[in-house]
């Protein structure tokens, strides 16, 4: 798995995840659950990769001119 999610898509994904983890502690019902998607931007974040951005073939990695 090549990395292919920058620095600042990692924290916007970083932030995203937390946001949607925290609606299971304050939506009630069932539907707190949908926050469980969090889970989802929160592993792209830490694992550097995206699957959809391979797809795609998308990088948001900085380029360092060699």
């Amino acid at each position: 798995m090549k990395e292919n999610v920058g620095k600042v898509d990692r924290v916007i994904r970083a932030v995203i995840g937390i946001v949607l983890l925290a609606l299971l502690f304050i939506v009630p019902g069932n539907a707190k659950y949908i926050g469980l998607i969090g889970i989802i931007p929160l592993f792209t974040a830490v694992a550097k990769w995206c699957p959809l951005y391979s797809l795609f073939g998308i990088n948001t990695c900085r380029r360092v001119n060699r």
